[in-house]
């Protein structure tokens, strides 16, 4: 019995949101290793705080609402509206630590999905400026894999990771790592939903305490992630 074209969307998701995926999402906390040696992330309950916000803000009003657009000009083949939004995201990044990151990983996977015989991928990888949402869509769309499983993929990459990081800085055992996920999953489809009803004028947050962390994470003396 061959596969349905939803078992291999559902696949594709599982792929693209694995920790597996060599792009090195491990390697930054986006400030959580400052936030942890400040002690305003210090166990389970200030970890989920922290989570949330950057899920209702960032994620919710920037992140998402703009791999809405950058599916759309994948999918329509459109070069300049796909090199606009991608610019704007970047725009976005409040510090060089989090722009690092997002270009870092946007490079490793556009890398990953050339070597895959992605083609779209391929001038991506010669490129600095590539956040991971763009090639998130490409990927995407060269998978058939719908706009809603791209999202929901996205955002629960970004939440894995964060947990992940979390469990190692504070630290955490694996089953709270564990109860944070559960609790916090069901967030993801409604922010999902509002991203496909968000317009263009409504896209745009800033989380003064991330940026902060951020900043000082890159002269942080001990350090685990990256900066």
């Amino acid at each position: 019995m061959s596969a349905t074209a939803a078992d291999l969307g559902l696949l594709r998701l599982l792929q693209l949101a694995s920790p597996t995926l060599p792009i090195g999402a491990y390697a930054y906390s986006q400030g959580l290793e400052w936030a942890v040696e400040a002690g305003w992330v210090s166990d389970q309950a200030s970890l989920s705080l922290w989570l949330v916000e950057q899920l209702e803000q960032t994620l919710a009003n920037v992140d998402l609402p703009l791999l809405v657009r950058l599916f759309d000009a994948v999918e329509h083949d459109d070069a300049g509206r796909l090199a606009t939004w991608s610019t704007y995201l970047l725009a976005c990044r409040e510090t060089r630590e989090l722009r690092a990151d997002d270009c870092d990983r946007g490079r490793a996977l556009a890398r990953l999905l050339r070597d895959l015989d992605v083609a779209a991928a391929g001038p991506w990888a010669r490129r600095d400026d590539v956040p991971l949402a763009t090639v998130w869509a490409i990927a995407a769309h060269a998978w058939a894999v719908s706009l809603r499983t791209a999202l929901i993929s996205y955002a629960w990459g970004w939440l894995e990771n964060q947990v992940l990081a979390g469990v190692k800085l504070i630290p955490l055992g694996q089953v709270a790592g564990q109860r944070l996920l559960l609790a916090l999953a069901p967030r993801i489809p409604e922010l999902c939903e509002a991203a496909l009803a968000c317009d263009d004028d409504h896209i745009g947050a800033t989380l003064p305490a991330l940026a902060i962390a951020s900043s000082l994470h890159e002269t942080q003396y001990t350090r685990l992630f990256r900066s």
